[in-house]
């Protein structure tokens, strides 16, 4: 039996091909309603401009009817309906293939190439902790959660700046951002020479202020990029400070010397030149203006720059119900750690925030909220703040809902576990004895096929950056993870709610509740690897 992992990619692309050349026809079901009757449609109308009134030759029905390929689910049934062609898998044999190695869905469907490097700069985080703006917030992490889902694709990445202020460290720490700290500055000596060198001819005699060294011309640079790179056309001049310089010759530090345990055989390679890295400036709107001056500025300074440098613009956080007239980050987390803990003594009584045993909660499910708050928004588009609204584990679009749920199952194993301690059930079976066939509920399907199965796409799509696109701005998938873990969350709580794991202690039931946690486990692993995309450590008990 083949052994490779099923993909939804690759089924896709099978179906596709069996139909012969042309545009795509086929599309996933996502549907509970649809999912009863069919996995996969080639719609009618989709049809019916590749065949002849719509009609697939009964020679391609055969051909897709015994479709099979490296990655390709193995099919049921394929046969003309209302809708076009509808394809239904073999269940039990895609239950079997997919919960007998549950690690290989956890993880990327397309790791990256070896030796590919991303330099990530966050300016952000130059600035002090209580200064931190929402908007530059909103920066810092996207630029962490993409860090990791580059990490997890096998992605060699280095992060920028190293920040020296302690209270911006502790903060980072608080909110579980992984970001590398420095005592002092990189030495800007050289490219301190090189821009006097630059701005003899532009000084026009007078005093300058304590800093600053003067002004360069960048009009002539920004016409050599072209109207359609993206710089903003008011780029004229730069005021070139001792600052702007020590930022410049930390990103060029960052550039040339890897960490030797950052990338397997990386360290000492011949290609670690500026060509073989992408530098992404993760920014705010607000800020784009100073970064695209910085960007040019590197061109102009030093010969061999980098020549792949994007910009990955982050848009406006608009906030409603504020305390306060301008929220600080560090304001914003004290805000949501108060309501956490008011929502949490009104459910289970007491001031919990005073026990212990509550503070690490508290402090997860505080990350929770402000990570989904943050990220379920496409990074590029304004993000809207209801601060007003109450923090509940009833709501299901936040991140205390999946962390509640994240809760639940770990509740259901335990006491799986202390049941079985008890002799009241026998111990986990090999995975090979389960009958998967006994996975028949519609719950089921939807937890595999909609959130185990795809989940290795998904990681992949998170870690995409299309570098290779015209132009000096980029985008980024980030708020794929916090959606998707909102879906599986709901998927899961409607099957639990419904569905009775551990029944009682009957032989003749332990087959069912096996097949069952098995499937769970699988959910268990995907959901602990989401969080982990997103910093966020996985909940015990809430």
């Amino acid at each position: 039996m083949a052994t490779r992992r099923l993909g939804v990619g690759e089924t896709l692309g099978a179906l596709n091909a069996a139909l012969g050349p042309g545009s795509t026809v086929w599309i996933k079901e996502t549907r509970a309603r649809h999912l009863r009757s069919r996995d996969f449609l080639a719609p009618h109308r989709a049809l019916q401009a590749r065949f002849d009134d719509g009609q697939v030759p009964e020679h391609l029905l055969h051909v897709l009817a015994c479709l099979q390929g490296p990655g390709v689910a193995p099919v049921l049934r394929c046969a003309p309906t209302p809708a076009g062609l509808s394809l239904q898998l073999q269940r039990p044999a895609v239950f079997e293939r997919v919960l007998s190695a549950v690690a290989a869905y956890a993880t990327p469907a397309s790791p990256a190439l070896p030796g590919q490097r991303v330099l990530l700069h966050c300016p952000a985080l130059r600035s002090s902790a209580c200064a931190l703006r929402l908007s530059q917030l909103r920066t810092v992490l996207v630029a962490d959660h993409l860090a990791r889902a580059l990490r997890a694709h096998g992605v060699c990445v280095r992060l920028v700046p190293a920040v020296q202020d302690p209270h911006m460290l502790t903060f980072l720490q608080q909110l579980r951002v992984d970001w590398p700290a420095a005592p002092e500055r990189a030495s800007s000596h050289t490219l301190r020479s090189h821009a006097l060198e630059e701005l003899t001819s532009a000084h026009d005699g007078r005093t300058l202020s304590p800093g600053i060294l003067g002004r360069l011309c960048l009009k002539e640079l920004v016409e050599e990029q072209g109207r359609t790179a993206g710089y903003d056309p008011n780029l004229n001049n730069c005021l070139v400070t001792e600052d702007l310089l020590s930022v410049l010759a930390e990103l060029q530090e960052a550039l040339w010397h890897w960490p030797e345990d950052s990338h397997p055989g990386l360290a000492g390679a011949p290609d670690t030149g500026t060509d073989s890295c992408l530098v992404v400036h993760v920014v705010s709107c607000e800020e784009e203006f100073q970064q695209q001056k910085l960007d040019l500025l590197w061109r102009k300074l030093v010969d061999k720059a980098p020549l792949r440098q994007k910009h990955l613009i982050c848009g406006p956080v608009k906030v409603t119900g504020a305390p306060g007239p301008l929220m600080t980050a560090p304001e914003y987390y004290t805000f949501r750690h108060a309501q956490v803990c008011k929502a949490s003594a009104l459910k289970h009584g007491g001031d919990l925030a005073q026990d212990p045993g509550w503070t690490e909660i508290f402090g997860v499910l505080s990350v929770a909220t402000i990570k989904f708050e943050m990220l379920s928004t496409a990074p590029q588009s304004q993000l809207f703040l209801a601060l007003a609204d109450n923090i509940s584990t009833k709501g299901t679009k936040s991140g205390t809902f999946v962390m509640y749920n994240c809760a639940r199952l770990a509740t259901l194993f335990e006491s799986y576990k202390c049941s079985t301690e008890q002799g009241l059930y026998p111990t986990f079976p090999p995975v090979s004895s389960l009958d998967f066939s006994l996975l028949h509920d519609e719950g089921e399907w939807l937890l595999l096929f909609n959130n185990i199965l795809p989940f290795p796409d998904l990681l992949s799509q998170t870690a995409m950056l299309d570098c290779t696109a015209p132009g000096l701005h980029i985008t980024a998938h980030t708020e794929m993870m916090c959606k998707f873990l909102v879906q599986l969350s709901m998927d899961f709580s409607s099957y639990y709610n419904r569905v009775h794991i551990l029944g009682e202690p009957r032989p003749h039931r332990f087959g069912q509740m096996f097949v069952r946690l098995q499937l769970l486990k699988a959910v268990r692993e995907v959901l602990h690897t989401g969080l982990a995309m997103l910093g966020i450590p996985p909940l015990s008990h809430i």
